[in-house]
């Protein structure tokens, strides 16, 4: 019988780091899974497209991370800083991330219903798991 492994939730360890390293670097930005209402003029948004359990302790979600901004610079500016910042999450406060690669670099697009500018990319993040209680 195989050793059973819990994965935390990556999107979740993703969004806490991102709102305690854009907080201490001055960036008060609402970082979440839905769309804020009211709307705010910047925000991020993450989602879990995917990923793979990569082995026994390792999983690999791919998150996209959507960045809006009240004007196409803004929204740039913002996305440039959190994919910085992810780049950087590695080893952050022992957390359970030990890489982040990109899978798909920053481009423009516009949200369809707003029409507020948004710059998108993809990253996938691995997440070293733990054994479960018996």
């Amino acid at each position: 019988m195989g050793i059973p492994v819990g994965f935390p939730d990556g999107v979740a360890v993703v969004r806490a780091y991102l709102r305690d390293t854009l907080v201490a670097g001055g960036y008060d930005v609402p970082v979440g899974t839905r769309v804020p209402s009211p709307r705010p003029a910047r925000f991020v948004r993450l989602e879990r497209i995917g990923g793979t359990r990569l082995d026994l302790v390792t999983d690999r979600p791919r998150i996209d991370v959507h960045c809006w901004g009240d004007s196409e610079e803004d929204a740039a500016d913002l996305a440039a800083r959190v994919r910085a910042l992810l780049f950087a999450m590695p080893g952050w406060r022992g957390a359970v991330a030990y890489d982040v690669t990109e899978v798909g670099g920053p481009n423009t697009l516009p949200d369809p219903e707003s029409e507020q500018p948004r710059v998108v990319f993809a990253v996938e993040v691995s997440l070293r798991g733990a054994r479960l209680a018996p």
